[in-house]
């Protein structure tokens, strides 16, 4: 009720001596007096927040030339940013693992009915094996200084010092942060590979993805002495290029790296029985559960809040992190739309609106927009997420086309996503931005791309990065997953023929029991 209101009123409830409740009529004066009463807490607190707003960024950060600059803090000024940095990167940790319960609905859902359990088998399974290896060596290859290629120190997280670098973090809580992105990684592989690997076949390749050829490709591109990095430096690669690889949260690291483990995993595994392709009169299995696959793409989305805007690593960096928590919704948006628009224009359900095409769409955009998104704009973002929804369409036919089975689309979304999402950022970088940090932002020297008179040099090294690690990952997953083709039953990578076309499909063969089972 408001204090007008309020004074209108002749009369209040209140209650007698003997809890009666009793209407009592007051004068004006004392209406007055209780209305000031009542509304005046809630002004001390409007003054209170007001304040808290004014002082509390400086008592965070300390003046803008604290931000820019590189003053002397006191050790307690040292100690609360740090704090806070490490607060929010366990936080952004634990929403990236929350992707986790996505991958497996986004999946499951587009699988067929008869391998639901595997694809939940699988993901659980992935997630522990990937726990154990990234302790044990993944986080000291990629992570720990050694050559451009690889690290080799902090075994089992052995002799690592207290904080990551620079950064202030707990080495612990930047590993807790990392495992989720590598788990990432090793999730996306499964997703093109459904309906005919052999669990034990899973098990071996996993470990060759999350101990050995993510980290080690990835310490290239984020080691602290990864050649990729350091590429247009003085005494490394392509001196005169100028511009070193850049790929703020992974579009590279982790989805174009999952994508083409996925690609080869297609490739070496060929399709599934009976798999008839569009080419040959047929097209793709109809999903057996859209509605979890959805909601699956929904959770995604959410987490994505923790694997782009945590990955400034620095809660100091107000602006750096809304700004790509904004450009990552905008590019999702941008992608569903584009995908969907595809999918009614030309797809042969034309004049339909796909379920499936759109959520693949909005994940592209995801997938894309986190390698620029902390130097690219709301419009940039946008624009890119459209043309993503575009790769994804095309991707997605160009395997059907070619009469590789891929049954959610993960190397259409996160392999070629991955790739366009890394080539963008040398067209869309708006040239006002430059490098996160600890302590804020740095813009002194701003990453400038074709579109906004930066010219091509960002572009240059973008694409060398991207290529190099497209095609180093393809080769070496292709060698893997052959490998593991050859092995002896039960180790070999493609399940017995029974397995897919027995009563129960992979889930009774490889698990005995059913996701849904008859009911008694």
């Amino acid at each position: 009720m408001g204090i007008s209101n309020f004074i209108a009123n002749k009369f209040i409830p209140c209650r007698n001596e003997h809890g009666l409740t009793m209407m009592v009529k007051l004068n004006q004066q004392e209406k007055w007096k209780l209305a000031l009463t009542m509304y005046g807490g809630k002004l001390i607190g409007l003054f209170l927040v007001v304040v808290a707003m004014i002082f509390l960024p400086s008592m965070i950060v300390g003046t803008a030339a604290h931000a820019q600059g590189s003053p002397a803090y006191t050790a307690h000024e040292t100690t609360f940013m740090n704090t806070a940095n490490t607060i929010w990167t366990l936080v952004a940790a634990f929403l990236v693992f929350g992707m986790q319960p996505g991958f497996v609905f986004l999946e499951a859902g587009f699988a067929r009915k008869k391998e639901t359990v595997n694809v939940l088998m699988e993901c659980i399974f992935d997630t522990c094996i990937c726990g154990i290896l990234f302790w044990a060596i993944g986080y000291s290859f990629m992570f720990s200084e050694g050559n451009g290629f690889i690290g080799y120190h902090w075994f089992f997280l052995q002799g690592a010092p207290d904080t990551y670098e620079a950064t202030g973090i707990p080495i612990l809580a930047h590993w807790i942060f990392q495992f989720a992105f590598a788990d990432t990684t090793s999730t996306v592989t499964s997703g093109a590979m459904i309906g005919r690997t052999s669990f034990r076949g899973d098990i071996l390749y996993s470990i060759g993805v999350t101990g050995f050829i993510y980290p080690i490709i990835g310490h290239w591109a984020w080691g602290p002495d990864g050649w990729l990095a350091l590429m247009g430096t003085k005494d490394h690669f392509f001196t005169s290029l100028g511009q070193g690889f850049r790929d703020f949260a992974g579009s590279t690291v982790v989805h174009t790296i999952g994508g083409m483990v996925s690609l080869a995993g297609a490739i070496v595994l060929g399709p599934r029985i009976g798999r008839v392709f569009k080419r040959d009169g047929g097209g793709m299995p109809a999903p057996h559960n859209l509605t979890i696959a959805a909601v699956g793409g929904f959770i995604l989305w959410f987490g994505w809040y923790g694997f782009n805007p945590g990955s400034t690593l620095s809660a100091v960096d107000m602006q750096g992190i809304g700004r790509v928590a904004a450009n990552t919704t905008l590019a999702a948006c941008g992608g569903g739309i584009g995908a969907m628009y595809m999918a009614l224009w030309f797809a042969d359900t034309k004049g339909k609106f796909d379920l499936g095409f759109t959520t693949n769409g909005f994940l592209a955009g995801l997938v894309a927009i986190t390698c620029p998104c902390y130097w690219v704009s709301p419009l940039g973002a946008i624009i890119l997420g459209l043309i993503a929804g575009l790769v994804v369409w095309l991707g997605i036919n160009l395997l059907e086309y070619l009469r590789i089975d891929d049954p959610i689309g993960a190397v259409a979304v996160h392999g070629f996503g991955g790739i366009w999402g890394t080539l963008s950022l040398g067209l869309f970088a708006c040239g006002q931005y430059g490098a996160t940090g600890p302590t804020g932002a740095d813009n002194s020297a701003p990453v400038k791309g074709l579109f906004y008179g930066g010219g091509a040099d960002v572009l240059k090294a973008q694409f060398i990065g991207s290529m190099t690690v497209t095609i180093a990952t393809l080769l070496v997953s292709f060698t893997l997953m052959w490998v593991i083709k050859q092995l002896p039953y039960p180790w070999k990578l493609r399940v017995e023929p029974i397995g897919e076309t027995g009563p129960g499909g992979l889930d009774m063969f490889e698990h005995g029991t059913e996701a849904y089972p008859a009911q008694s």
